[in-house]
């Protein structure tokens, strides 16, 4: 069996003891099948029968799974593929069977939550629409601020300052609305974290109003799934910008003002461990979050 991770700003591989990292993911506006082509082109030559798929890029509806089992048997000769919403991926491997809520913050932003065997998921809706809180919205929102300083257009002149290096990249990019764009905001969110801890009123600001999302997000997922609002969730946050501490520790006081009960928790795994789980034990679709693909 072989799992996939296919994030925003990287794919991650494994099978057995073998892992594979690789920092080609899906780009903005890319589809998943189209991404994972890439990667599986530039990935060495590999066999399995099963290969289970965390995808970004699905938006809490997985589409027909026939095309990537087509593209697994053609590179790994699969006859048999789970087809994953990477948010679902995400919430089993961090809580493993617990009621809860999984908040998963890389570039984008996907919650999922199950309690009794009801899921529910939300956000997963790309950076042009969503994605509030993420690397993206996060690392956007500094350059934007960034630039106005360098015109004169923002309250804090010296904010500029954090963002030297961005906005140089920035200056070299030949389209400013391209996937190479995408990825400069994605890999400034830590920037714009740094920015607040730092004392910067305007980065401090925007992660305020990032956590405060965020923890929108995580409740609106825990009532989705049948929760109520006095119930004691497990609530697990991980993810690339979820290592500052204090977006954090943000993130959780806005939710502990809207579900007191709710015990914070670190991931127990990943996506890719999800990814791996589900392949072993969730054999039926899930709809719309799991869907299997079969050869006849």
């Amino acid at each position: 069996m072989l799992a996939v991770d296919l994030g925003q700003s990287g794919t991650r591989i494994r099978m057995s003891d073998l892992s594979i990292s690789s920092t080609r993911g899906k780009l903005a506006g890319e589809l998943p099948l189209a991404a994972l082509r890439a990667v599986f082109a530039s990935t060495e030559k590999l066999s399995a029968e099963v290969v289970s798929l965390s995808c970004s890029g699905f938006f809490g509806t997985v589409s027909d799974p026939a095309p990537f089992l087509a593209l697994c048997n053609e590179f790994f000769g699969a006859d048999k593929v789970a087809v994953i919403d990477d948010g679902l991926a995400g919430f089993v491997g961090a809580l493993q069977g617990s009621n809860g809520v999984v908040l998963s913050i890389g570039g984008g932003v996907v919650s999922v939550g199950g309690r009794d065997g009801k899921f529910a998921h939300r956000d997963g809706l790309g950076s042009t629409f969503g994605d509030e809180g993420g690397g993206f919205w996060l690392g956007k929102l500094g350059i934007t601020k960034a630039l106005a300083a360098r015109q004169g257009r923002c309250d804090e002149p010296s904010f500029l300052e954090f963002f030297e290096a961005q906005l140089t990249s920035y200056d070299n990019l030949v389209i400013r609305d391209s996937s190479d764009a995408a990825s400069l905001a994605i890999a400034s969110a830590q920037t714009l974290l740094d920015a607040a801890d730092a004392g910067s009123p305007t980065a401090i600001s925007i992660r305020t109003e990032g956590a405060s999302l965020l923890a929108k997000t995580v409740i609106a997922t825990w009532l989705g799934a049948g929760g109520l609002r006095d119930d004691a969730p497990e609530i697990a946050i991980h993810g690339g910008p979820s290592g500052n501490s204090s977006y954090v520790r943000a993130i959780q006081g806005f939710i502990a003002a809207d579900l007191p009960n709710a015990s914070f928790v670190s991931a127990r795994g990943d996506n890719l461990d999800g990814a791996q789980w589900i392949a072993e034990n969730m054999l039926a679709d899930a709809p719309p979050l799991l869907r299997w693909g079969n050869e006849v």
